[in-house]
């Protein structure tokens, strides 16, 4: 994104001239208080809300200028993970991630081959059966991750990924998202868990106010949330 504005019908103003891109391949934490501009950037990358002014360009498209039934193609290509996991109670772990598959019209085959690949990946492939409700934190939180992860997404979006769990599962959750970036996918992490980021040399984008106060390897470091 390049120099973008945000300002809410209420005259709230989010975003006060944020510039940053992504590159393919690339793992990034994005880092600030409450209220610093984090989610209304994640809004505008998955295309829930456009700038007030700005350039926000997601996988090569213009989102401010994105027709509408362009925007389900391009929703394909972002993988979304949340702390609060977003699981089918009802529905087992194989079928939660499935799941995904089928509302873009993927064929039975398709996922027949792609669901236990991606649960293997995640280290959940003997839990294929089990509901959610069986399911540890971390165990839910893996399970939300194949299910991001099983449309081969090229961006993937966490929103606070640890935010409901004990530090021993929130580091297994992080490794875990280094080891989906390794294999290719572009990772953005949003999230406050300071300790954590530390244990990472990652890229650290510092957002406060509306504005980036920092970007590079040591960012977080000398940055202290609240």
């Amino acid at each position: 994104m390049t120099d973008v504005f945000k300002e809410y019908a209420n005259g709230s103003k989010a975003l006060k001239g944020v510039t940053f891109e992504l590159n393919a391949g690339e793992f990034a934490f994005l880092v600030g208080p409450s209220g610093s501009g984090k989610s209304t950037i994640i809004k505008l990358l998955i295309g829930e809300i456009a700038p007030t002014d700005g350039e926000v360009i997601v996988n090569g498209q213009d989102m401010d200028n994105i027709k509408m039934s362009r925007m389900p193609y391009l929703r394909r290509t972002i993988g979304c993970i949340f702390q609060d996991f977003r699981l089918m109670d009802y529905k087992s772990v194989y079928e939660n991630v499935a799941f995904a598959m089928r509302v873009i019209g993927a064929s039975n085959r398709d996922i027949r081959q792609r669901v236990p690949y991606m649960l293997e990946l995640v280290g959940l492939e003997y839990k294929a059966k089990s509901k959610p409700i069986e399911l540890s934190g971390g165990e839910q939180q893996r399970v939300a991750i194949a299910r991001a992860l099983v449309n081969n997404p090229a961006l993937i979006i966490a929103d606070e990924p640890t935010g409901n769990l004990d530090p021993a599962r929130s580091l297994e959750i992080l490794m875990l998202l280094q080891k989906i970036n390794e294999l290719g996918t572009t990772v953005l992490v949003v999230t406050h868990a300071k300790p954590l980021v530390d244990k990472l040399s990652q890229r650290v984008i510092a957002i406060d106010g509306g504005r980036i106060i920092s970007d590079g390897m040591d960012g977080y470091y000398n940055y202290e949330v609240e």
